[in-house]
């Protein structure tokens, strides 16, 4: 706490008479605080005897009352500041336009649903992302749910940091994170046989971070409110450069933009909803039901996390086309069904099936049991499959079994690695 000047003198003992009347006239003691009353004794044949012990004490207690007053002031504050809700900012939309160069400015990134702009705001470097709005939203509505967002801290997610609306478009500013997306790490295009994430450790640090900040967005501790992220895949999650940790992209996005509503208990885009709506998904993340009837429920957050899984173990895409020489077509390969034929194939099914880039250091049986973990995420009925609280207790234990394992053979955990292009 800063002090003023008469604090700090009032800290500090004095020994002249001046200084003592100086402070004495320009310091009023509170009650609570005052010496006589601190002292005083109810017996009047002790009047004397208490004033005069009150007024060689006096420094003492105005040291004292000093002191504690100074606590209780920093008490008070750290109190006040920690009930205090952060202040989401409602971004003026010239503002946006002015950092983006009216959006002129050269893209992060961009897609058929949305579009990001590294840019500079009050000073901060952010993201800006720009996306279309499935249900119209009000902006005392907004203030409401940014309000809850952006009180929500934790490591493994990047923080929403406030929004703008314009037309039938809403602008999300986010902080920027330094790294490269989970998809760019495990598949480098111009060098297919370097990885970022080149050890087991590595691969299962990225999936206990996912699933401790999937799981805070389901349950968002201490808020009393839970949410659906909707948009779970290897792109939308970073991996930062100083730590080689991940961080989940756009939590809050689908509250925001109403790809989720609560419709009698259930988060949900009900069926008629989905008749007048695009059902957004990506191929490879997209639960069955999400695709059959347009259901949005934490459950599908759940399955989108077991594709994850499935593509840091084996290194391969979640859903691509492959061309077949014997009949001349392509023919679709899904991560999920050869993850479930090496898982009936047992340790040595799995063995052949992670990828060969960890060259074969890793603990087999640690992968086995991750690679069912992952496929029970992704079970067809919703219901079968497991929270993300239990989730996360799984992937906790078989992250500390390959940190035994790799300190008993001796291998680095702490290993730093430059993102510099190769």
């Amino acid at each position: 706490m800063c002090r003023s000047r008469k604090s700090t003198d009032a800290i500090q003992p004095t020994s002249s008479n001046s200084k003592r009347r100086s402070f004495s006239s320009s310091f009023q003691t509170p009650k609570s605080l005052k010496p006589a009353s601190s002292f005083s004794d109810p017996s009047p044949s002790t009047t004397s005897t208490t004033n005069d012990l009150a007024s060689s004490s006096s420094n003492f207690y105005f040291n004292s009352s000093s002191y504690s007053l100074s606590t209780q002031t920093s008490n008070t504050l750290s109190s006040l500041r920690a009930s205090l809700p952060e202040n989401p900012h409602i971004y003026d939309f010239s503002l946006i336009s002015s950092a983006t160069t009216n959006f002129l400015s050269k893209r992060f990134s961009s897609s058929s649903s949305s579009s990001s702009w590294i840019c500079h705001l009050h000073g901060q470097q952010v993201v800006i992302i720009r996306r279309k709005l499935r249900r119209s939203i009000e902006l005392d509505d907004l203030v409401h749910k940014l309000s809850v967002i952006c009180r929500s801290h934790h490591s493994s997610l990047i923080k929403l940091l406030g929004a703008s609306l314009s037309g039938n478009f809403v602008y999300l500013v986010y902080e920027y994170v330094k790294g490269a997306n989970l998809g760019d790490c495990l598949r480098n295009p111009k060098n297919p046989s370097f990885t970022l994430l080149s050890s087991w450790i590595s691969r299962m640090q990225i999936a206990i971070d996912i699933a401790h900040g999937l799981d805070y967005i389901h349950h968002c501790s201490g808020l009393e409110t839970s949410f659906t992220h909707n948009h779970i895949k290897v792109t939308s999650i970073i991996v930062a450069e100083d730590s080689l940790t991940a961080k989940i992209c756009h939590f809050g996005t689908a509250e925001i933009c109403g790809e989720v509503s609560k419709e009698e208990g259930s988060r949900s885009l009900g069926r008629t909803d989905s008749k007048v709506m695009k059902i957004e998904g990506t191929r490879g993340y997209m639960a069955p039901e999400l695709q059959f009837n347009g259901l949005v429920t934490q459950k599908c957050d759940v399955y989108a996390f077991g594709v994850v899984v499935l593509e840091l173990l084996s290194g391969e895409e979640a859903l691509k086309f492959m061309f077949d020489e014997g009949d001349g077509g392509y023919k679709r390969v899904s991560v999920i069904d050869t993850a479930r034929e090496a898982a009936a194939g047992g340790s040595g099914g799995v063995r052949r099936w992670v990828d060969r880039r960890l060259k074969d250091s890793f603990p087999v049986e640690v992968a086995e049991k991750m690679v069912l973990v992952a496929l029970e995420c992704l079970e067809e009925d919703p219901e079968r499959r497991p929270e993300m609280k239990k989730v996360v207790g799984k992937v906790s234990k078989l992250y500390l079994e390959s940190k035994n394992w790799a300190d008993n053979i001796g291998l680095p955990t702490d290993i730093s690695v430059s993102m510099a292009p190769r």
